[in-house]
Formats: C-alpha cells, structure tokens, sequence
C-alpha cells in the first residue's frame, strides 16, 4: 500500500480497553474493539509499548523488547492479535524505543555489575558528567552508579539508561529486535525519539555526527527497506527533513515534527495557543515537505500531549464542533493522518485537585520541583493542562465507571463511545465522514495541498490533481461572514445542519469541484 493512502489510529494500550477487569488494559481488549476501528474507516494502527516492563514511564522503559508485558497478554495472543489486524484490512507499527532500555533490562543490569563486563559498553558511562545536560524528566541526566562508581546517561528517568549506539553490538541487537518483529507480521515501526541515538556531547543531546548512518543501517537494508517507518525526531525543521526521509535515503518513510503544536513554552502552561498560529505553522509545514518533495505526517494528538479538544478548541460549549473541526484539518490535509485514541469521539482534558490522581514520571517530578514555590492550586492548573496523564485516562467506552492503574475520566458520564454514537450530533459519525471522503477522493491522498487563508477567524486551504479540487473552509470560534459564490464547487457537507451568510463558532465546510 501507498503510504500515502494510511490513515493511522494510535492505540495506547494500557489505557485502550480491559477485557478481563485487572484495571489494566490488555491484547484481548485490543482485539475486541478491531470492528469499532474497522467502521471508523482507518486502515492502520499504532500500537504504543507494551513489552515487558516496570512501567516507570508506561512501557517506555522495556526490561525485554521481545516478550510481552503479562497484563497484557502474551506473543501468541500478540501475534494473533496481528493477524486479525491485517484480515480486517488494518496494517500494524509498533512502537520502537530505539534510545533507551529499563534499568530492569539484561543488558543494563551487567553493564553495571562491573566494568569490565561484556555488556558494560551497551551503555554510556563517564567517570565525571561530561556536560550539564538534563533530563527531559528534570534533573541531571547524569546518574552515579555505586556499584561501579561512575555516572550513566539517562535522558529520560533515572530508571531509563541511554544504549550506546556506537558499539556495533548495540545496532546488531536492534537490528535482531526489528527483525523479530517483521517476522511476527508487523508492517513497521514508529521509532521513539529516534534523533537521540546519536549524541553530540559538545552541543546538544541528539542529532549526533552519526544519527543518519545509524538509521540507515537499521532501516536501509533489503529486510526492512519496504516497512512504513515514522520517526519522533524533535530536531526536524527545515530541509534536513529530507535528510530523514528522502525518497534516496534509506532512512525513513516519514517523520513527525512537532512545531505545530507550539511548545515552546514548556508542557506545564495553562494558556493556550492561537489556532490561527497552530494552522499557519502546519500549512507552512506542508507546503515545505511538499516542496522538497517528502511526505509529511499531520496530528494534533498523541500519548504525550494533553487532549487537542481542550488544547486547540473549546471542550466546553463548542465541544463536538471544535473537535470536528480538527479532525477535518488533519484528515483533509496533506500528509500522514494519524488520530489518537478518543479523539474520534472529542474525549477533553478531565480535571483533578489532588496530585495523588497523577501517574505519569514527568509531571510528578515537575510537581515535587514546584511544590512550596508555585500555589497549589496554579501548580496543579499547570499539570491538568499539559500533563501526559491527560491522554492515558481509559478510554470511556461507556459511562460505567471504571477501576484502573490511573485514576478514571472524569468526563466519562457526558463523553463516552456508547454515548455519542447514539447521539445526533457525533463526533464519532463526523471522523467516519470525513475518513470515507479521504479514501475516496485520490486528490485528498496524492493531491497538491494549497493554503488559500490562514486569519485570525479561519483556516481554508485545497487538495487537488488534476481532476478534482477539495476545499476546506474552517472557521474558528468567532462567527464569520461567509460568501458561498467563491466556492463554486458542490457543497459535500459539514459539522453544521445549515450553511448561512455567517460561518458559526467552529463550523467547518467541505467543497468539491472537478477540473
């Protein structure tokens, strides 16, 4: 399949859905809810980790990356899982944390049993901090090790040692782990802060001399050449996309970049950006990668960002048509589309007053720093509105509330699956609209993406080949004139019953004509 024709669904999976009431979700759940994905009309999934692991940051920190987490199932049910995957038409990636063990891990716990020992080079050690780098998590990224009496990186948690990917073994063992996944059936893999795995230890750490070489090694020979590969890589901006993931590289299919989502401020901030700003940066985007002629990824959602309905819209009075909005923004635009889980039903950032309701490393560190400095109650508004834990609650596939390793919805009762696919206004129905106008439409896929305005009121911008031209006008919370005669195409529909000469808080409109 053409890259460009996947429409991917993230799935988290502790949090997707528990088939047998232990409060963590599970491969059964999974595979229980593949009707639900197959009517929503996406055509493949990321499945986020759930390898073993002691779950210091949620499976991102893997003691194996070939066995399975036991609360989740087992490699049969797994690789099962794969197969029921593909014989309803989904393809599968995986997540691929690619940087960094658990501390829990083989390999880690006899690199520091002694130093000479054989695995002690899978890791990176100093005998004083070599720099002041720090953790993505707050702190040093430098951790001294009694046993051997010397410091370990760790750019993430403390319980997260950085591999050393300059020892050739370290890339023979991710080549075999790769590889052993291709041979399970996985499609490909979604590759975990991938910038990293080459350090520059005088500048910054990530975007090492040998990032490329080290990337092309794993991912540019013949078993893996024709696997779909997306890369978290934050360093991407400007040309060296293409550096990435040019049709010549040997790298990657594509990359996700993030400056859309305007984080320059740091996680912990409760004021929200301009959707005007958020939309001109992704037409930009767009029309860049377009240009170089690289294929881009396009989203506003994933396991480490707060819920993009509070983020980017309004989760209160405009709810359903904000969270309608951005799914027509990402599935009409051009690129990659992917959707995490709960967006298709507009599910918000719920709202705690106790950090206890909290799981997630970062956040708990960022509250420990703060406490005593920052109000309470400012500190706790700063962790409900960026936190990571915002993405990870279970997701409500009803109103029933639910026991679980973190604390439930809050919203679940007003904002649930069984709920809003009977309602008149769905959020749900509106994705499934908008996902079948992309599977139809090859100019939606493959067309030329053009940016007509991007204003403080709204965002319209055209996909089109040579036979087809798709408009979408979105408007933002402001009501808006609104000039029917300069679209001449065929009205298709919207996340409104009416079209006036005013364009309503967040309505959207898609138009169709042929060239």
């Amino acid at each position: 399949m053409d890259a460009r024709d996947l429409i991917f669904y993230q799935i988290y999976p502790r949090s997707f859905c528990d088939s047998n009431g232990d409060g963590e979700g599970d491969v059964q759940g999974i595979v229980s809810k593949i009707g639900y994905l197959r009517e929503l009309g996406v055509n493949a999934v990321w499945i986020s980790p759930c390898f073993q692991s002691p779950n210091i940051d949620n499976g991102y920190d893997i003691s194996d990356y070939r066995a399975i987490d036991e609360k989740a199932g087992d490699l049969d049910s797994f690789c099962k899982m794969i197969e029921i995957f593909h014989e309803n038409g989904i393809k599968v990636i995986l997540d691929f944390v690619a940087n960094h063990t658990s501390d829990k891990h083989f390999w880690f716990e006899q690199a520091r049993s002694s130093k000479g020992n054989p695995y002690r080079d899978y890791y990176i050690w100093r005998e004083t901090p070599p720099n002041d780098w720090q953790s993505a998590f707050g702190g040093s990224a430098w951790q001294f090790d009694e046993a051997t009496g010397e410091y370990y990186l760790h750019s993430y948690a403390v319980e997260q040692p950085d591999l050393n990917w300059e020892n050739p073994k370290v890339r023979e063992e991710m080549k075999a782990v790769v590889d052993f996944w291709v041979s399970k059936g996985v499609d490909g893999f979604r590759c975990d802060v991938l910038d990293q795995i080459s350090k520059d230890f005088q500048g910054q750490n990530g975007n090492g001399p040998r990032l490329h070489e080290f990337i092309r090694e794993l991912f540019g020979r013949e078993e893996t050449k024709n696997l779909f590969t997306v890369g978290e890589c934050w360093s991407t901006d400007g040309d060296n996309v293409k550096l990435f993931c040019g049709k010549d590289r040997g790298e990657l299919t594509t990359v996700f970049a993030f400056r859309h989502l305007c984080l320059e401020n740091g996680r912990f901030v409760t004021e929200k950006p301009k959707l005007e700003e958020v939309c001109r940066r992704l037409a930009s985007w767009q029309t860049h990668c377009q240009k170089l002629g690289v294929l881009n990824t396009v989203f506003f959602g994933n396991h480490d960002q707060p819920r993009a309905v509070s983020r980017f819209g309004n989760d209160t009075v405009y709810r359903f048509e904000s969270a309608t909005a951005l799914g027509a923004i990402v599935l009409l635009s051009r690129g990659v589309p992917f959707l995490y889980q709960g967006e298709e039903l507009g599910v918000s950032n719920p709202r705690y007053t106790d950090i206890s309701s909290f799981n997630d490393v970062e956040s708990l560190n960022y509250y420990n720093e703060n406490a005593g400095i920052v109000p309470e109650a400012e500190l706790l508004a700063q962790i409900n509105a960026g936190g990571r834990d915002n993405a990870r609650r279970p997701m409500p596939w009803d109103e029933k509330a639910q026991k679980a390793w973190l604390e439930d919805y809050t919203n679940r009762k007003e904002i649930n699956a069984q709920k809003d696919m009977q309602a008149e206004k769905s959020v749900y129905r509106t994705y499934q609209k908008l996902i079948a106008l992309r599977k139809a439409e090859p100019s939606l896929r493959k067309g030329e993406f053009v940016c007509r305005e991007v204003t403080e009121r709204g965002f319209v911008f055209s996909r089109k080949d040579a036979e087809t031209e798709i408009t979408l006008v979105c408007n933002f919370e402001t009501p808006s004139p609104f000039d029917k005669e300069k679209y001449d195409g065929e009205y298709l529909f919207g996340n409104y019953a009416t079209v006036s000469s005013v364009l309503q808080p967040y309505q959207f409109l898609v138009f169709k004509k042929r060239l």
